[in-house]
């Protein structure tokens, strides 16, 4: 029983071993990549969605929202209050979907987290957001 137990542990412990070999450059580059941008545009992000709400863009928001959305290194966890505070201070909530799934579908951290899969990971989850936009959109 021990010895199928330490056969099993040394097999997790391979596979674990060369999945983090290959995928941890990219995790220091996305890191690298959320950090600058939270560190330098964080701020600016804020205030372009702030601005957004207070014009008068109608649906044609969506396309600004989805591109600042892209540009938050936010996860979904994150993305969440921002949204409520943006939500409390009158963002629209086409906008505010859009914003939402862009940051947790075409986040810069998961991008390059999924390009260390293959090519096919990236234009899935590109063609997901695409597709949860436009079906927002065409909701309201």
């Amino acid at each position: 029983m021990a010895d199928i137990l330490h056969r099993e542990f040394v097999y997790i412990w391979y596979y674990f071993d060369v999945q983090l070999r290959q995928i941890f450059g990219y995790w220091v580059l996305g890191i690298l990549l959320g950090s600058c941008i939270s560190v330098f545009l964080k701020d600016r992000i804020h205030g372009l969605m702030r601005g957004m709400g207070e014009s008068r863009m109608g649906l044609f928001g969506i396309v600004p929202a989805s591109l600042l959305g892209i540009a938050s290194p936010l996860c979904m966890y994150g993305t969440i209050p921002l949204a409520a505070s943006f939500s409390r201070s009158g963002m629209r909530d086409e906008w505010l979907a859009s914003f939402m799934m862009c940051s947790i579908l075409l986040n810069p951290q998961l991008i390059l987290y999924s390009t260390a899969l293959g090519t096919t990971a990236p234009v899935l989850r590109s063609r997901k957001a695409g597709i949860r936009i436009r079906s927002r959109s065409c909701a309201w």
